[in-house]
């Protein structure tokens, strides 16, 4: 008779076990339900090897949040050793409980982060893998490696991501971005992730992209966003983001592009890159932008723009700027 270690277990059996400890790790469980496992657990052998095997675990669930790790056991499961995917589970848990999505966003993590830009800078770099990195303006990131997984956390603002290929490794490990609203995963995509006020703005040149929202109850495949799609996503879930005609790749070429943009909301996206107040008066800001501009002067953008469109620039100081009508 094969050892207990040895034996092959009916993966909907392990499923179960999987379910159970979830359920009692991450919900208070009253008498009825700690009964109910208890009566499941005692009848079958296999029901008590299973428990035992997932049990194993034991606290390095600490942290982890239980739907990105019931999903990773799940999606394991498949062409692998449940014992292997036990041990995917602990790499996941490896990230430690302070840094999955209750990390601290008082400005002083971004301010002491690895990496990290100016308002009005955008910079690049290259990681160990061979992942290239671009940061967008007033934007910090922590990046976090070890054998097991890769880990680039968004302290504030905007990336965009070219995964590498790990080279390195005896195999490419798994590539994760945790952002305030969620983890994103994926094994090797080219994708941005900006850190809005309405939510964190996913999307995709290259690859797909898996999304883990910080307290969605369920996953699905529409939460794997594929190339050519971007996606608006909040701790409660995934939705779609609509089109206001800016080119949210562009800023990567060192421009701001925008195709039948309303007035408003291109000023909105060019205060990023200047520092003080930059708006412009109600009865302009439904006209509508269209170009591609150089953001290394953005005060020339203006100046373009107020052409264009016969707008008066008044600048009480260089730091409160106003766009109106001209008279």
């Amino acid at each position: 008779m094969p050892n207990s270690e040895a034996q092959v277990l009916d993966p909907a059996v392990v499923d179960q076990a999987i379910h159970w400890l979830v359920r009692l790790r991450f919900n208070p469980a009253d008498e009825q339900t700690q009964r109910t496992f208890e009566h499941w657990l005692r009848q079958r052998p296999e029901h008590f090897l299973a428990w035992q095997r997932v049990e194993a675990l034991g606290d390095d669930f600490a942290g982890v949040p239980p739907d990105l790790a019931r999903h990773t056991l799940k999606g394991a499961r498949s062409g692998m050793h449940r014992r292997q995917s036990l041990k995917l589970l602990g790499v996941l848990a490896t990230v430690g409980g302070a840094t999955w999505l209750g990390r601290d966003y008082t400005p002083l993590p971004a301010l002491l982060a690895q990496q990290h830009s100016r308002t009005g800078e955008q910079r690049r770099f290259q990681l160990d893998d061979g992942s290239l990195i671009q940061l967008n303006s007033d934007s910090a990131v922590d990046s976090y490696f070890n054998e097991q997984r890769r880990l680039i956390v968004l302290r504030r603002g905007e990336i965009i991501v070219n995964t590498g290929a790990d080279a390195g490794s005896a195999q490419p490990r798994p590539f994760w971005v945790q952002t305030r609203d969620a983890i994103i995963s994926t094994q090797n995509a080219r994708f941005l992730a900006y850190e809005r006020d309405d939510g964190t703005l996913l999307a995709v040149q290259r690859g797909a992209v898996s999304v883990f929202p910080g307290s969605s109850q369920t996953l699905s495949v529409n939460n794997t966003v594929q190339a050519g799609n971007q996606r608006l996503f909040t701790s409660n879930g995934v939705r779609e983001f609509k089109d206001n005609g800016l080119d949210v790749w562009s800023w990567s070429d060192g421009v701001i592009s925008a195709h039948h943009m309303r007035l408003g909301d291109f000023i909105g996206a060019l205060s990023r890159y200047r520092p003080g107040l930059l708006r412009c008066a109600e009865e302009v800001a439904d006209l509508r932008v269209s170009g591609t501009f150089q953001l290394a002067d953005t005060d020339q953008v203006l100046a373009l723009v107020a052409q264009s469109l016969h707008l008066r620039i008044d600048y009480r100081t260089q730091y409160w700027v106003t766009l109106s009508a001209a008279s």
